[in-house]
């Protein structure tokens, strides 16, 4: 069925008032849009057209307003992107600082991130073409290559054409910490890879979010959890509209574009996934995504 509605991890005791957003999911029958727990088909939208338009929070009003509520929802959950790239943006979480710091002091890049952190200029690179990005319930993978390999969940902003925030999803941006320790260079290969990338379940529709928003995740391997964090969009050093500017600069993206804002909540060094780990992150009033490694 689409969408599914995962349950939000019980740590998690922030709550926001979902009724005046509106959710728009990619599914195999089509596009559909929930507004006020009433789901409704959007027809004749191509996803890339229809989320790209600069006027789409009055427009998904006209169309959700001239539809009838669908009795059962058809089709299974597709990652809410279409021909958009998505990017990343690191370091805007002073725990992510440490930790960046930590992983690759021995390669003497550790100061490399502490200035990130404290400079102007933000630190932006690309994370994922389409094809390399899974949806909710898909599996993520791990290189084959890596032994240090983590989750790092992150409110993702959907940028439209010209610049503007239109909406935003929950990300998984798995990460190789190893191969990134080793050399500052290797970020690339430590973030770019198949199935590196996980986005869903939905594309909130909002104008902002408040800093209040809390960003939550569990791992459980074996039926049990093995890790669980929190943080909330409080603790960004950067405000998204910086971000955006940034990586706008010189830069068309004439589709939008999908941004990863970064995470503040980093496994202890102990940690590395397996094969199987099953990692649910959440984030109200968006929901939660939930992948396997796999």
């Amino acid at each position: 069925m689409c969408p599914r509605n995962p349950p939000a991890l019980q740590a998690l005791s922030l709550t926001a008032d979902t009724r005046s957003h509106m959710k728009l999911y990619r599914c195999r029958q089509g596009v559909i849009a929930e507004q006020g727990r009433r789901y409704y088909q959007l027809k004749n939208s191509s996803w890339d057209e229809l989320i790209a338009r600069e006027d789409l929070s009055a427009h998904l009003s006209e169309k959700v307003a001239s539809s009838q509520p669908l009795n059962a929802v058809p089709g299974d959950l597709l990652p809410p992107i279409g021909s958009q790239e998505v990017w990343a943006a690191g370091v805007t979480y002073y725990r992510s600082r440490d930790a960046r710091m930590e992983e690759s002091k021995s390669a003497g890049g550790g100061d490399f991130y502490d200035r990130v952190y404290s400079a102007a200029r933000p630190e932006l690179f690309f994370k994922a073409t389409p094809h390399r990005v899974v949806g909710h319930g898909e599996k993520v993978a791990i290189r084959s290559d890596a032994s240090w390999s983590v989750p790092e969940p992150e409110l993702v902003l959907f940028v439209s054409p010209g610049g503007k925030i239109a909406g935003y999803t929950i990300g998984n941006d798995m990460s190789s910490r190893d191969i990134e320790g080793e050399n500052p260079l290797y970020l690339p290969q430590a973030k770019v890879y198949d199935r590196s990338c996980a986005l869903g379940p939905c594309l909130l529709i909002s104008d902002a979010l408040p800093a209040s928003t809390g960003i939550a995740i569990e791992i459980r391997r074996d039926g049990q959890t093995v890790f669980t964090g929190a943080t909330t969009l409080k603790e960004m050093k950067r405000r998204p509209e910086e971000l955006v500017e940034y990586l706008y600069r010189s830069s068309s993206f004439p589709q939008g574009c999908f941004l990863f804002t970064g995470t503040g909540v980093v496994p202890p060094d102990s940690f590395t996934l397996k094969l199987g780990d099953e990692i649910s992150i959440t984030i109200p009033p968006i929901g939660t995504l939930t992948n396997v490694v796999g």
